[in-house]
């Protein structure tokens, strides 16, 4: 609000003193319209000539949180991939321990093939024999406790996958497995050894 001028009083009675009084009130009056002159006013000026880019700033902050988004989107990732390498390692660990006894066992194998064909051709009175039979069976306990089991074909459709053919069995109905001559194992369900069979034509 613009400030007011000065009451004075005129002396009527002087015209030398009333002219000097309005000569006055004139000078004031101008020095308060100058105060406000919008045009003499520089720091009015440069409001106006630095006013805020509103486009610019949006254009900023749009900027600002795209890549915001992006590096949330990268963390995500990054974190899923690590995620992924871990249950591969522990995968792959776990195969290891599974497995790491494949050589051993299959080695193995043949000990327990030999057992068999001693009980096999046995004499029924030999003393010897069921002391045998046990060391077998307890050599199988622990195969088995250690994941190897004994594949049974005979009577099952011929599968290249588990059975290797040596031979026709003319008893045997076709594409079925008829003589086993050597066991198949497997080692934590992975063929360890293929059965050896004669399989009907």
């Amino acid at each position: 609000m613009s400030e007011q001028a000065p009451n004075h009083k005129f002396d009527t009675t002087d015209p030398k003193a009333a002219q000097s009084n309005i000569e006055r009130e004139d000078s004031v009056l101008e020095e308060t319209l100058e105060e406000f002159d919008p045009t003499k006013n520089s720091g009015s000026h440069e409001t106006i000539e630095n006013e805020i880019d509103l486009d610019a700033f949006e254009a900023r902050i749009k900027e600002l949180e795209d890549e915001v988004k992006q590096a949330k989107e990268g963390t995500a990732r990054a974190n899923a991939e690590a995620y992924n390498a871990q249950k591969r390692m522990e995968q792959e660990a776990d195969k290891s321990k599974k497995f790491a006894l494949q050589k051993f066992a299959k080695e193995l194998l043949e000990v327990v093939d030999n057992l068999e064909r001693a009980i096999e051709n046995a004499q029924s009175d030999d003393p010897v024999i069921e002391g045998v039979r046990l060391t077998h069976k307890a050599l199988l306990d622990v195969l088995n406790k250690n994941g190897v089991e004994v594949v049974e074909p005979q009577g099952e459709k011929f599968n290249a996958d588990l059975h290797e053919a040596v031979g026709i069995d003319p008893d045997a109905p076709a594409d079925t497995v008829g003589t086993v001559l050597q066991k198949g194992y497997s080692l934590n369900g992975r063929l360890l050894r293929p059965a050896m069979v004669r399989v009907g034509q």
